[in-house]
């Protein structure tokens, strides 16, 4: 009983300094434009304001909009609970089990609702189990594991103690569109500022809640080119075995959206520097480790980064593809060696693979079945005979597997005049391609076939003249261009 009151005293829900102060700050004195946010993010906020609630905009929108970023996407916080939030909404959907929100839907866009989370003491929810035992956790609003994982966090409270369970201090501030007021309660914009990435509270502690944090705080730092507070850094290294009571599938998500950030490059680094690429990629240890399979992947991220950064999507599977090739390239040529055909031994190279990495990521069967499509046109890619050619033409991966096979030949692993064919096939027209597959076939060079030039015609005689002076111009430099 006495040790009940004491914790319940010394939680860090009754702590003051942990649930911080605060701070209004107008947003139009920040940089902020309530013109320019999205009317879906705005209907939202107005429409539970005016069933009396608390709305703000909050997070990583509210962060960008302050750095004069483009958010990606919006989220709200309210204090409704997610069965008052549903109903409010013509198309709105009530999702997670660990967490429960709200997806409130406009058209292909989605406004993610949060309710405002409490701080309950942990010590009392800790389960002996994790997610998968359902029967532990009927009925639980809050639950840890033994390690202090949350497995529940549905206990609603006030927005300063929503504050002080989000992550970062950059991530904790609100956005009330209707006052143009930004609310912060961990300096928050002083971080901002400093470009400095904090945790908030204590922070071996919130990693302990959540191990997904060490990979956010490699993610953010190489988004926002942010430096890590040394309190928020040092704890990481040592919490790195966290991440292996993580279910795979949330690893997945998490590891998509660090290589999709548009510094998929920045983020790798991260990881390695802080020591958390071993627990979640372990094959592509064994890729960097070895010089082309190190000069693979760099390639594969910086041709990510640059389609992202031009507006352009990029692929979860060519991606994957990329990223687990070294060791399937490496599989299928000693598969080769001990005797197994060339087919067989990619498709047994890929099942090992994909298994061994199975272990840590669980990579989406709809994902895995496409990067097999993309490894399996590789040998396709090879025979240039008119049988494979025209087949792997219309495959609906073909343009996946010939971007895989450029960057296999810019790296060394594939020979150049063989990409280069595949490039002129496709631009050619029937009688070009038809030359290109006798070339092939012939054992010749895989070269363009060569334009025909347009015979001149004959200039008339009182042309002549004209042409020695145009002949004559040519010889000082001068350049026409012929249309």
């Amino acid at each position: 009983m006495i040790r009940k009151l004491i914790d319940r005293i010394f939680s860090p829900r009754k702590a003051a300094g942990a649930l911080g102060r605060r701070v209004e700050t107008p947003g139009s004195g920040l940089g902020i434009d309530p013109s320019r946010l999205p009317n879906s993010a705005l209907t939202v906020v107005r429409t539970l304001q005016q069933a009396g609630f608390e709305a703000y905009i909050v997070g990583g929108a509210v962060r960008d909009m302050l750095l004069g970023l483009k958010p990606k996407d919006f989220d709200v916080a309210t204090n409704a609970t997610p069965e008052q939030v549903k109903p409010l909404f013509r198309r709105a959907l009530l999702i997670g089990r660990r967490f429960r929100i709200v997806h409130v839907l406009f058209g292909r866009e989605v406004i993610e609702v949060s309710t405002f989370r409490a701080n309950p003491d942990s010590a009392s929810a800790a389960v002996d189990g994790d997610e998968r035992d359902a029967h532990k956790l009927a009925g639980r609003h809050h639950a840890v594991d033994t390690s202090g994982r949350v497995l529940r966090d549905n206990v609603w409270g006030s927005q300063d103690e929503d504050a002080a369970r989000r992550d970062f201090s950059v991530n904790a501030l609100y956005y009330d569109p209707s006052r143009d007021m930004v609310i912060d309660y961990h300096h928050g914009l002083r971080d901002l500022k400093a470009r400095t990435l904090r945790m908030i509270g204590e922070p071996s502690r919130r990693y302990r809640e959540d191990p997904v944090r060490l990979l956010r705080v490699a993610r953010f730092a190489a988004k926002l080119g942010f430096d890590i507070a040394p309190g928020t850094l040092h704890p990481i290294a040592s919490h790195a075995e966290l991440l292996r009571n993580v279910p795979s599938a949330r690893l997945f998500d998490e590891t998509i959206k660090l290589l999709q950030t548009g510094h998929a490059l920045a983020s790798l680094d991260n990881l390695r520097r802080l020591g958390l690429h071993k627990g979640l990629l372990p094959l592509i240890d064994l890729a960097l480790s070895q010089p082309r399979g190190e000069a693979f992947v760099m390639a594969a991220l910086g041709d990510t980064d640059a389609r992202i950064g031009a507006g352009k999507t990029a692929s979860p599977a060519f991606l994957f593809a990329c990223l687990l090739w070294p060791q399937v390239g490496q599989r299928w040529t000693q598969l080769q060696v001990e005797g197994v055909p060339l087919i067989a031994a990619l498709d047994q190279a890929a099942d090992e693979v994909l298994a061994a990495q199975a272990e840590r990521l669980a990579i989406q069967r709809r994902i895995s079945v496409d990067m097999r499509e993309i490894w399996a046109l590789q040998p396709r890619l090879a025979r240039r005979s008119s049988r494979y050619a025209f087949g792997a033409l219309e495959h609906p991966r073909f343009r996946a597997g010939f971007d895989f096979l450029l960057l296999r030949a810019r790296t060394g692993e594939a020979a150049p005049e063989l990409a280069q064919w595949w490039q002129d096939f496709q631009d050619a027209d029937e009688a070009g391609r038809a030359e290109l597959l006798e070339q092939a076939a012939r054992g010749g060079p895989a070269e363009a076939p060569k334009k025909r030039r347009r015979r001149r015609r004959k200039p008339a005689a009182g042309a002549e003249a004209s042409a020695g002076e145009s002949a004559a111009s040519d010889d000082t430099g001068d350049i026409e261009t012929q249309h």
